[in-house]
């Protein structure tokens, strides 16, 4: 795993974990979110996005990221947005992009060189998926005024980022991530047994 730390084992494991963090991202995202109004929300559905990311690998966060998005536009009768769709997708996958090589291995990776590495990550999607595509999104398919909601934009992202960061390094230097990749390693053992 430590070569191939972008690989995601699918497992009935990942499947179940995945639909569990849709799940609470649909719920923080559309019906725990605070409007500041000019179309933007403080919500924490995107922590969700990440942890899938992080904890599975980026082509797990950013189905995650697909399927809460497209079933959020299905519970509150909205059009699909092929921006804001991207950019809900690379919440799950930009952070996990960031992760050093052999964090999960117990290597000499240092503990503040992780936090740095996931904050670099995180701050990186709030940057992309909040102030470029999801503002695109909102200003070139849905007509809105670039001028008139882009203040509003940018204390959205300057509150998300910082709590964004801390609850991202918090859960993934919990022990649920210990957990979620022991069992994925037990996974991973079986498929190259039954493999061979």
């Amino acid at each position: 795993m430590q070569r191939n730390r972008y690989r995601t084992v699918w497992c009935t494991y990942t499947l179940v974990s995945l639909g569990a963090l849709t799940a609470v991202n649909l719920i923080l995202t559309r019906f725990l979110a605070i409007n500041i109004g000019g179309f933007g929300r403080i919500q924490l559905g995107a922590i969700a996005r990440i942890m899938a990311g992080l904890w599975f690998g980026p082509l797990a966060g950013g189905l995650c990221g697909l399927v809460s998005d497209l079933l959020g536009c299905l519970i509150q009768g909205y059009a699909v947005n092929p921006l804001i769709t991207l950019a809900a997708i690379l919440w799950g996958v930009i952070p996990a992009l960031f992760l050093p090589e052999g964090i999960f291995s117990g290597s000499n990776i240092s503990r503040k060189m992780g936090i740095l590495r996931l904050c670099a990550g995180t701050v990186a999607a709030c940057f992309i998926c909040t102030l470029i595509l999801t503002t695109a999104g909102l200003v070139l398919i849905n007509g809105m005024n670039l001028y008139a909601i882009f203040p509003t934009r940018l204390i959205q992202f300057a509150l998300q980022t910082p709590v964004y960061c801390v609850l991202v390094c918090l859960l993934f230097y919990s022990p649920v991530t210990s957990q979620i990749r022991q069992i994925l390693y037990m996974q991973l053992g079986r498929h190259k047994t039954q493999a061979s």
